[in-house]
């Protein structure tokens, strides 16, 4: 498939890119030869090949859930570098 300006300030336009008409020539010569590589894939004979829905075979890799005891504020607390009696304290971030 072979990509023209017209088509090249379209697809500029669509994805709102910007970029400078000197190097319009070079975009041109990039996206061509990115879709005549596309169009070598459609070559290949796919038959009998199922579509993959992801790269893993892993079905499930989250463990299950599991209820816990909640952490408490004296260990929630008991690494914070800076604490007021039940808070973290943090350096100001407003005015």
């Amino acid at each position: 498939m072979k990509i023209d300006k017209a088509t090249l300030q379209k697809i500029a336009h669509l994805a709102r890119l910007d970029f400078e008409e000197a190097g319009a020539d070079k975009m041109v010569a990039d996206m061509t030869e990115i879709l005549d590589w596309v169009e070598k894939l459609n070559e290949l004979d796919t038959d009998g090949v199922e579509p993959l829905t992801n790269m893993s075979a892993e079905q499930n890799v989250l463990r299950e859930d599991e209820a816990k005891e909640p952490l408490s504020h004296e260990r929630g607390l008991l690494n914070a570098p800076k604490k007021d009696s039940d808070y973290f304290r943090v350096p100001k971030v407003m005015e």
